[in-house]
């Protein structure tokens, strides 16, 4: 458990850097102290400065530590695994003197821990408590508001905000650019389906089987009643053709789909994981062919694909 509050880390971390960064002493009463002395003096007193650019200094000085500090918490994130001191150090491109001060703060308000027979550090239970609320915090569809909205202004296509509902892919936001007319057949609450919407072959691709084959099995059994007709749309038939299409959508990153849910139109879908990496959502571009460039290497499917990643990201998931 924490042994203290939080004000006391950015405090503590402050104190080090100073004493680790030996600048001249702005404070004409420093003259003569150690660098320990004036480190005390001004945490215990950071008001007193001898003018306003010296406390704009200490501002910037205290902003950056805490950066320092978290490329400390960065590394034992990615650690996976506890790791000695000379690891830490040579992995941050710091002293290990300087990483130790880091760490002695960080152990103080429990995010970070030492195993007692190795001495070997780790992420401790406080890191865990925050990882947790800000897991509880997340909501994919606030993170996803802002992102559609710049996607819609810088693409100019309709976009919208996909997730599995209980009958399927399910819009449940949607965000309209300037170039085509709003799409009044994908309604919010509308459930499109699996093998003819790029919302659906997204979800298809990576859900696992258990949730898709009921309604995969429905839509395979009408696409063999409907023949050569549906056929031409490039909608796959078999099981066969099914994986083979969701192993190209796991590979590329993307889904595509053209003619297939509207004629004349294109569609282009990027997915959204959690902190486990499963997915939870999609956002998903649609425009009329010839206008939206739906080239899955192109310039448009790139910058959906990083803009999916960013809500990933945001969401926990692994880089």
């Amino acid at each position: 458990m924490c042994s203290h509050g939080l004000p006391s880390l950015s405090l503590s971390v402050y104190s080090e850097v100073v004493v680790s960064d030996p600048l001249t002493p702005e404070d004409p009463r420093d003259v003569g102290r150690t660098h320990s002395q004036r480190a005390a003096i001004h945490v215990l007193a950071p008001t007193v400065s001898a003018s306003p650019k010296a406390e704009s200094r200490q501002r910037r000085r205290g902003i950056q530590s805490i950066e320092i500090g978290f490329r400390i918490l960065d590394f034992l994130r990615k650690a996976q695994r506890p790791v000695p001191l000379k690891s830490i150090a040579a992995g941050t491109g710091m002293a290990a003197a300087n990483v130790h001060y880091y760490l002695v703060s960080f152990q103080s308000v429990g995010v970070v821990r030492q195993e007692i027979d190795t001495a070997c550090y780790a992420l401790g239970a406080y890191a865990m408590k925050l990882g947790i609320a800000a897991l509880e915090q997340f909501d994919v569809f606030t993170a996803a508001r802002p992102v559609m909205a710049e996607l819609a202004a810088t693409v100019g296509h309709t976009v919208f905000l996909g997730v599995w509902g209980n009958r399927g892919p399910t819009i449940v936001y949607r965000m309209e650019g300037g170039d085509n007319r709003p799409l009044l057949e994908l309604r919010i609450g509308g459930v499109l389906p699996l093998l003819r919407s790029a919302l659906g072959r997204n979800f298809l691709a990576h859900l696992p089987r258990d949730l898709t084959r009921e309604l995969l099995d429905q839509e395979l059994a009408d696409e063999k009643i409907g023949g050569l007709v549906k056929r031409k749309a490039g909608v796959p038939r078999t099981v066969n053709e099914v994986e083979t299409m969701c192993a190209q959508i796991r590979k590329g990153g993307i889904s595509w789909c053209r003619h297939s849910l509207m004629p004349h139109f294109t569609s282009l879908s990027a997915p959204i994981f959690d902190h486990t990496g499963f997915m939870t959502a999609a956002i998903t571009l649609t425009g009329q062919v010839g206008i939206l460039d739906d080239d899955l290497k192109g310039l448009t499917a790139r910058t959906l694909v990083d803009q999916a990643r960013r809500i990933s990201n945001a969401a926990g998931a692994s880089e």
